[in-house]
């Protein structure tokens, strides 16, 4: 049966576990031209800079060669093909897609009308399943355990799809959310509602220094101009949180400080020296984790 990865939900607890080991390997050699054979198509229907950039550099690492492109503006996009088509088109040429859309179920759609596997970089305010997969990395990096975690989760919770991944994927290993946005931004109901079928506490404040000090990972996001329809409101709420290096003096030692970026002004520039940031080496990660990522789904079981 064809793999892909549309959805965070594609993955049980163990191969979540297993990305990670895959991931710390390929961390300690990560040049490794496994598949110089194959080809990968990087198809970005919508801007992004680290996560285009992050899997065409797995894809490099890996030996395979990378096509596609960045923008439509230069596709038959342009001239009104279809999702469909294109997708079947670029299925013929690449062992593997790797998509973002800004259209929420685009990249499950995508799925199931090509022939090779597709990975869902992005869809609308979906789903961002890699994203989640090298934020679950930087966690077992920096805690030595996924389990029975603290974790702020901070800005946008309504559009961030990055969010709703990340809950989800967590919720395998029994944390402890504390949610803190303004109510335009809170954590849609389904959400709220899965997290309480599945035992996981949760708290939800407007706060943004509610439960610093106990937290093992503060999760920050930015407001999205880009899900927002009236521009008005999103100037209104667009700078209603910044973490700052003061907020800082009594948290945990271990506490560490994520980011998806790109930023805008939700965490101050001194904040960039502190022994908490970890945004910057969040995003390294993001390489060693894609590879590990591809690798599974070109058919790579171990190294």
């Amino acid at each position: 049966m064809l793999k892909h990865l549309i959805s965070i939900h594609d993955y049980s607890r163990e191969d979540i576990l297993k990305t990670l080991e895959m991931a710390a390997a390929f961390e300690k050699r990560p040049n490794q031209p496994i598949f110089s054979k194959k080809v990968v198509a990087s198809v970005f229907f919508e801007p992004s800079t680290r996560t285009r950039l992050s899997f065409e550099t797995a894809a490099n690492r890996l030996g395979a060669r990378v096509i596609g492109f960045s923008e439509t503006t230069n596709t038959s996009l342009t001239k009104g093909e279809s999702l469909k088509d294109t997708i079947k088109m670029v299925s013929n040429y690449a062992d593997l897609i790797v998509m973002r859309h800004p259209l929420d179920g685009s990249t499950r759609y995508a799925s199931e009308v090509s022939s090779v596997p597709v990975i869902n970089a992005g869809d609308g305010s979906n789903q961002h399943p890699t994203q989640t997969l090298l934020d679950l990395y930087s966690i077992i990096k920096t805690q030595g355990d996924l389990n029975n975690l603290k974790i702020n989760v901070v800005g946008d919770l309504k559009y961030g799809r990055t969010v709703h991944s990340l809950l989800q994927a967590m919720s395998h290993f029994k944390p402890t959310f504390k949610f803190i946005s303004p109510e335009e931004l809170r954590l849609p109901q389904e959400y709220r509602e899965y997290l309480s079928e599945r035992g996981i506490r949760f708290s939800e404040s407007k706060l943004l220094t509610d439960n610093i000090n106990n937290a093992d990972i503060i999760y920050m996001t930015r407001v999205q101009k880009e899900r927002f329809s009236d521009p008005i409101e999103y100037e209104r709420i667009k700078d209603v949180y910044t973490l700052n290096s003061s907020m800082l003096k009594e948290c945990k030692p271990n506490m560490k400080i994520l980011h998806p970026l790109p930023r805008v002004n939700e965490i101050a520039q001194d904040v960039d020296s502190s022994p908490h940031a970890y945004y910057f080496a969040q995003a390294q990660n993001g390489v060693f984790t894609r590879m590990a990522i591809i690798a599974s789904l070109l058919g790579r079981e171990n190294l």
